[in-house]
């Protein structure tokens, strides 16, 4: 089965809360349960499921159930959507500084340099 690629907007939409962010660096260390997961926030096992959901919604995190147990890992999918198009971005910025930088080389009629 091949799999969608995630949505950039729902990537950065899930990394832009904190507290998402704080469970996705916790699920990096590795396979984790639920509870295990929230145990270490402030916040009900409730709302860091919610959370999970974005994060899994996103391509960020993928969980499974084995009977009652349900664990989650780290997907790289989402995270190599927000690298491309970060990347793709920085490289496009990079092309307008460097014209700008011939520019700004360049004589004017004077025979000075523009900067």
């Amino acid at each position: 089965m091949q799999t969608k690629k995630p949505d950039i907007g729902r990537v950065f939409h899930a990394l832009g809360d904190p507290s998402r962010r704080a469970i996705l660096e916790k699920v990096s260390e590795g396979p984790i349960s639920v509870s295990r997961l929230a145990e270490p926030f402030d916040i009900t096992l409730a709302a860091v499921v919610q959370h999970l959901q974005v994060l899994e919604e996103s391509g960020l995190v993928q969980t499974e159930k084995v009977g009652r147990v349900r664990t989650c890992r780290i997907e790289l999918a989402g995270l190599s959507v927000a690298e491309q198009w970060i990347g793709e971005c920085r490289s496009m910025w990079e092309r307008r500084l460097d014209r700008l930088g011939d520019l700004l080389a360049e004589p004017d009629e004077k025979g000075n340099r523009t900067h």
